[in-house]
């Protein structure tokens, strides 16, 4: 293998842990998002914390939509 396909490769390695660090990053906001929302749905509509998970979606539209 010469110089210029391992530099090659590790620059190629270097971009995939870059995109796979930033792929994490994502995830990791995602997750603080929903988490945050959540807090605010239990806390606007506290019976939420009671009801099923199957249950949510059809009672938030029920009462949500004009």
């Amino acid at each position: 293998m010469t110089d210029e396909q391992k530099k090659l490769l590790q620059a190629k390695r270097r971009l995939e842990e870059a995109e796979a660090r930033n792929r994490v990053k994502e995830h990791k906001a995602r997750t603080r998002r929903l988490i945050q929302e959540g807090a605010i749905l239990e806390k606007v509509v506290p019976q939420i914390k009671t009801m099923e998970l199957s249950d949510i979606e059809p009672f938030l539209k029920a009462h949500l939509t004009t």
